[in-house]
């Protein structure tokens, strides 16, 4: 535990720096008070800074449970020293490369305190000094000038009220000229910054004196909108509804958000739709989404333009084949699928659980294998991916994966030059696929190759924007194979046989959950009040589940929740499991997030050089406070981290519906009330209990799961994918 305590300014000089991460500029050091002659810890960010420097630092003073009083830096300058003595003891603290405590004498004794301004402005009048060439007084002013454009960009970020930790990343981006691209534009800092928003680059602006009517700015809260718009799901933003965002949220008259939509329309930056749905104008689309949705189309087409060869094996041989290589005997249905899919080049599988999907998919793969042909398996994220490859037996990787992803350059290794050397390529979970990897990824597939889309359409949307698979299905124009009958195993499981109720619309059959009765599947615990859901999920976890049904209360169990925020969102709830399933006392804590040694963390984006990726469970391994870095344990891989990343890592004890797809759990408990109304969706139940294996145990009022029921309208998502795919066959 970490108290502090009031603002305060302290004055002196760098000491010793004790620890600095080269990357974020995070430093632990020694600092010594002016008035009192302290020697006082001060941890922070801080850049470009040596022993010696003379700095005035704001803050404020902690007691850490395990080291003590030390200052936490929230902002400082660098104050130069205006003596004789203090610029040589300056120079002398090596923070110029090319000058040490003897030439520092020697430059000192000629300048005097003058000095700092030859260094700055007449480097060549240091080759009047003994040992300074050409080069080595280039060397010095190149320095000089980048030590200070550290320091006067941290001051210049200070001054505009952002975060002194962003500095580093600024400079990592724009090097030299921060300050004078930040004053150019600063609305680049939201788009190329991470964490800076946009609220906050616009607020910057205000302050740089830029107008509320000014050209740059309305064409960066168009974007805004659009970009917001595009993390919601929508592929477009339709132009009504951009003109009411832009007055409602910036004070932009239609006016003059339209005759900038047509400027950036003019110059190719947005691009303006011509199909009209309703009353609601035409569809605006960002130049790169509007290439997406145009590039999966005419690939699509191209594929589907190549005619099939014949396999040359009928369904009796399919059957005979499948039983040789699997021992699985196929059912009509799967067999009538699988006959039919050797006669298209793209073809879609949906169904819910038990319909024998994977069965399919493995059965594929050795009709494929038998006739010599190449296929390729893969899903959208890792956990996806790995449970795909214990089904089938076979090698299955994420979508980035094979397309060959390369993080430095931000591209695909695999495209419609260098496409994929495969027969097939068979995706699973593809309702997960949203409309740039599904360019990417059709891009990437050759003309003679088949595609097989797997997935359960019911279940929520991708991340991403677009919804691809329900837009392929409602185009008509991709064969779609639906599985609907559940086989017996699973028609005995009180977990799928509830999903397929659910998705019907129809109330789930529950067992209540009684210590005393036999085993089920299936149960649900009345509460109504979300304090007394908060402590039921505590107890079910850390006590009943492990106790009664043998799981353990960590590896085992996920609590999913619809939202993040409240008594039984996914903050809250991470708060108080950890607090009871993990009695490791604390050793990480830093803006507001606690983490332990063993705690069960998530990966919260894609990190494709540590090769992590969103929704990534794993589990802290160790801490190193000293070198101020943990890892994390993925499924038996170490991943290191340092602790400025913290925000890429979320406690997993609780975590959103949203983040469980793709995922299977041996136990899911689901907190489901009234509170969560606006997000309470049939998809979102569906997709909650389908992901448990095992036990899956709600919470809550049967009057919150009949509202989830009732609404099988979830908000729709915008995209002209179905529309342009349907008619562009004619």
């Amino acid at each position: 535990m970490i108290n502090t305590l009031p603002i305060a300014t302290i004055e002196g000089h760098l000491e010793r720096i004790t620890y600095l991460n080269p990357d974020n500029h995070y430093i632990v050091a020694k600092f010594k008070i002016s008035k009192t002659g302290n020697v006082v810890t001060i941890v922070g960010y801080m850049t470009a800074v040596s022993p010696g420097q003379a700095l005035k630092i704001s803050g404020n003073w902690e007691t850490h449970y395990k080291y003590g009083q030390q200052f936490r830096i929230e902002s400082y300058e660098v104050t130069l020293p205006a003596t004789i003595e203090g610029i040589r003891t300056y120079l002398a603290s090596g923070i110029i490369k090319g000058v040490g405590p003897a030439m520092a004498d020697r430059m000192v004794n000629r300048f005097g305190i003058e000095t700092p301004e030859v260094i700055e402005k007449n480097p060549k009048k240091l080759q009047e000094i003994k040992g300074i060439g050409e080069k080595t007084a280039t060397l010095i002013q190149h320095t000089w000038k980048n030590h200070h454009v550290a320091r006067d960009l941290m001051l210049f970020l200070q001054e505009m009220g952002v975060k002194t930790s962003y500095c580093a990343r600024i400079l990592k981006a724009y090097g030299q000229d921060g300050v004078r691209t930040i004053r150019s534009d600063p609305y680049r800092l939201s788009v190329d910054i991470s964490g800076i928003g946009f609220y906050t680059a616009d607020a910057i602006a205000m302050k740089l004196g830029v107008a509320k009517d000014s050209p740059r700015r309305i064409k960066a809260c168009i974007f805004h909108v659009m970009e917001k718009d595009v993390n919601e799901g929508h592929v477009f933003t339709y132009e009504n509804r951009l003109l009411e965002q832009c007055k409602k949220l910036f004070q932009l008259e239609d006016h003059v958000t339209r005759d900038a939509l047509e400027d950036l329309a003019n110059i190719g930056e947005l691009v303006v739709g011509t199909f009209v749905d309703g009353n609601d104008g035409r569809p605006i689309y960002l130049k790169a989404l509007h290439e997406v949705e145009t590039g999966i189309i005419n690939r699509l087409e191209a594929l589907m333009s190549v005619p099939i060869p014949h396999s040359g094996i009928d369904p009796e041989g399919i059957s005979a084949e499948v039983l040789r290589e699997l021992a699985i005997q196929l059912s009509p249905e799967q067999l009538s699928v699988l006959a039919k899919i050797l006669s298209h080049r793209i073809v879609i599988i949906t169904g819910g659980p038990g319909t024998g999907k994977t069965t399919l998919i493995r059965s594929i793969t050795a009709l494929f294998k038998t006739i010599g042909k190449r296929a390729l398996l893969a899903a959208p994220t890792g956990r996806a991916a790995r449970r795909l490859s214990e089904v089938t037996g076979k090698r299955a990787r994420t979508v980035h994966k094979v397309l060959g992803y390369n993080f430095k350059d931000n591209r695909f290794d695999k495209h419609i030059d260098n496409p994929l050397d495969t027969d097939a390529v068979i995706i699973d979970e593809a309702s997960m696929v949203d409309s740039i990897l599904m360019f990417h990824l059709v891009s990437a597939v050759p003309v003679s190759s088949t595609l097989i889309l797997v997935g359960d359409v019911f279940q929520l949307p991708s991340v991403g924007p677009g919804s691809v698979l329900a837009d392929l299905i409602k185009s008509n124009r991709i064969p779609v194979f639906y599985l609907k009958k559940i086989f017996r195993q699973a028609n005995e499981s009180p977990i799928v046989m509830n999903a397929h109720r659910i998705r019907k619309g129809d109330f789930p059959a529950f067992e209540t959950l009684d210590i005393e009765k036999d085993l089920s599947e299936f149960y649900f615990v009345e509460q109504n009040d979300p304090v007394r859901v908060a402590s039921t999920i505590v107890e079910l976890c850390s006590k009943t589940i492990p106790e009664r049904f043998g799981f353990d209360p960590v590896h085992d169990v996920q609590v999913l929740t619809p939202m993040h925020k409240g008594v039984i969102g996914t903050t809250r709830l991470n708060q108080i499991l950890q607090n009871e399933l993990n009695p490791n006392p604390t050793v990480i804590e830093t803006r507001g997030n606690t983490l332990k040694q063993a705690d069960k963390v998530m990966h919260l984006q894609n990190n494709y050089q540590k090769e992590v990726f969103n929704g990534d469970i794993g589990a802290i391994n160790t801490i190193n406070r000293k070198k101020e870095v943990f890892s994390v344990d993925y499924y038996g891989r170490i991943v290191d981290y340092d602790f400025s990343e913290m925000d890429e890592i979320s406690l997993a004890y609780a975590i959103s519906v949203h983040k469980s797809q793709g995922s299977e759990y041996p136990v899911v408990v689901l907190p489901m009330m009234p509170q969560h109304f606006v997000l309470l969706q049939r998809n979102l139940l569906y997709t909650a209990i389908t992901r448990g294996k095992k036990l899956v145990i709600i919470v809550g009022t049967k009057h919150a799961i009949n509202i989830a029921l009732k609404n099988n309208t979830p908000k729709k998502r915008l995209s002209g994918l179905a529309f342009k795919l349907m008619h562009s066959g004619n």
